[in-house]
């Protein structure tokens, strides 16, 4: 759902009964669209999150603990200083807008009681979160917006602040079924839904279809099919819905879909969605907390892994490029023993080959029949200098096969290591991780290392590995990067506990802890499914899995991390899936 104004009407009712009179005696900015206000009211502390991402905008009470930066930015610093320890007042929403103004009571410079306002605009890519001064003008933003961007507003410190353009839309706790049907007329011909979210603000479309199903009406249908019957139960839906919002009556719900990841939401429970999984929740915060948790967590993982992602594609198209060309080179050099035989061939017969010939056909005394062999010749060289030509020729690919052979190891090396560095970017479950990554690379040389890398890198914390309990109540261990890999492997897991790994796949290292007991069946494939599941065949179907006791897991000298041989192995086949992984963490 899209945060509209009945969501922001929502929660403005309800962020004003929790935190109105409440001091702010902390303030953190953990993203740049992202501000955290500390509140503290009658003894109680909670946390305002207050988000202006172009993904998704929104505000709300958090349990959730964010990193911040060391250095507070520039909008911290500014919010800290006007609004700091002060104490907000009240909590609104213009015209039904999707804007949400919080006004603070502070102390300003000069030592005078004054009011600030801080304006939180829910608007797609145009959010923005701003400071106003009590004479209006804005004091910082979280965007910059100049002429060059909107011509239709600035938002810069220094300028006066100026409410968003309006969209001539009637606000919809004003309407009556007077003018609702005149709307109707005056909108020609639409779907009904669009009637509603166009003609009336901060209704979105799926409030729209809502109203739409509760009368009875297919919200893709065109409004001039419509009777004046149907017109009016339309109007009813639309005056009984905003009903709830108008006396404040909300039931939050969270929609799932079948794959069990939330897909919409919404403060008043949709009878049109009611054939599909939901959960209600005790608030709207709660609601929205649970929502973009998942989400948000995993949208800023893959924005801050772009540069890694790029980076090691990049390395892997080289190095497929390479072993394009490392074909093509070995291709050209197949014949390669052929111009030895053929040197040697000439050497033998040279006594009954004159120069100026252009071929030769001798007896090829290599083989056991005796075939004739054809050999072409230059005819501006004796025979003896054909011969030589042909041997140097050969030493030459000779030469090239053989180094050839060592860079085509390193290069497959290289391929299969970056690819696991891929799926480690896949695995990556907090910022911890990205960091390790971040490291790791740069041990290797494919990131150029800052001043003070080695230093941090022996100081710097390091994630841990996943931990999961199998059904039969083994401890297993799931290795997050090809670091963390080599530690669980060979350091972490004793000589019986059992090793798992995809064959020939990129993936993570699993391990069993046995404490010294056989596992059972369920166990294995449970291990094995997780090693199939945090993998490069993530999407596969019967996944071989190898899997051996550690005592047979070696690391040869020199080789990248994450990199074993192994012997004495079995293999499992699986398939893995979402649903089965989820059910190993729920293991106790």
């Amino acid at each position: 759902m899209a945060f509209d104004g009945i969501m922001v009407n929502a929660l403005s009712n309800e962020l004003a009964a929790e935190i109105t009179d409440g001091k702010i005696d902390k303030i953190y900015q953990p993203e740049r669209d992202d501000v955290i206000l500390g509140i503290r009211r009658f003894g109680k502390s909670s946390r305002l999150f207050l988000s202006a991402n172009p993904s998704s905008p929104r505000l709300n009470l958090t349990e959730k603990k964010y990193e911040n930066p060391q250095t507070p930015p520039l909008f911290c610093m500014v919010l800290r200083k006007h609004i700091g320890g002060g104490i907000i007042k009240k909590i609104y929403q213009p015209d039904f807008e999707r804007v949400v103004i919080f006004e603070i009571e502070s102390i300003n410079e000069m030592g005078d009681c004054v009011v600030y306002r801080l304006i939180l605009e829910i608007m797609g890519r145009h959010s923005n979160l701003i400071l106003v001064s009590p004479d209006g003008i804005i004091l910082e933003a979280a965007r910059h917006i100049n002429y060059e961007v909107s011509s239709v507003r600035e938002i810069l410190p220094g300028k006066k602040y100026e409410t968003p353009p309006s969209q001539n839309k009637t606000n919809p706790l004003h309407a009556d079924r007077e003018s609702f049907l005149a709307c109707a007329k005056k909108i020609g011909s639409s779907k009904i839904q669009e009637l509603i979210y166009r003609s009336y603000t901060g209704i979105g479309p799926l409030s729209a279809a809502e109203i739409c199903h509760r009368a009875g009406l297919d919200p893709s249908e065109n409004t001039e099919i419509l009777s004046e019957e149907q017109l009016s139960a339309l109007f009813d839906s639309f005056e009984g819905f905003m009903g709830l919002v108008r006396d404040g009556i909300f039931s939050p719900c969270i929609y799932y879909d079948r794959d069990n990841k939330p897909t919409e939401y919404s403060p008043i429970e949709l009878v049109s969605l009611s054939s599909i999984k939901h959960i209600g929740t005790e608030s709207l915060s709660e609601m929205l907390e649970i929502f973009y948790s998942e989400r948000d967590s995993a949208f800023r993982l893959r924005q801050k892994t772009h540069d890694l992602r790029k980076l090691v594609s990049n390395n892997i198209e080289r190095c497929a490029k390479k072993k394009d060309i490392q074909r093509k080179t070995l291709k050209s050099i197949e014949k390669r023993d052929i111009h030895r035989l053929w040197g040697q061939l000439l050497t033998s017969y040279a006594y009954s080959i004159e120069k100026g010939q252009k071929e030769a056909v001798v007896p090829n005394f290599y083989d056991e029949n005796m075939t004739e062999t054809t050999i072409p010749l230059d005819s501006s060289l004796t025979p003896q200098e054909n011969a030589q030509k042909y041997f140097k020729k050969y030493n030459k690919e000779k030469r090239t096969f053989d180094a050839l052979q060592i860079q085509m190891r390193e290069n497959d090396e290289e391929l299969y290591y970056l690819e696991s560095i891929l799926t480690s970017i896949e695995s990556c479950a907090c910022e911890q991780d990205i960091k390790d990554i971040r490291r790791e690379l740069s041990e290797q040389g494919f990131i150029k290392k800052n001043r003070g890398a080695e230093k941090n890198r022996k100081s710097g914390r390091r994630s841990e590995p996943m931990a999961f309990v199998s059904s039969d109540g083994f401890r297993i261990s799931v290795g997050k990067n090809n670091t963390q890999n080599d530690e669980l492997t060979m350091k972490t897991a004793g000589p019986g506990d059992i090793w798992f790994h995809t064959k020939q796949i990129p993936g993570s290292h699993v391990i069993v802890f046995t404490e010294g007991k056989e596992p059972p069946e369920a166990t294995i494939i449970e291990a094995a499914l997780l090693a199939a599941y945090y993998s490069r065949a993530r999407q596969g179907s019967l996944v071989p899995v190898d899997y051996t006791p550690k005592k047979y897991v070696k690391k040869p000298s020199g080789a990248k991390p994450g990199f074993v041989i192994y012997t004495t192995n079995k293999t499992a086949y699986v398939t893995p899936s979402e649903e089965l992984v989820e059910k190993i963490k729920n293991n106790k």
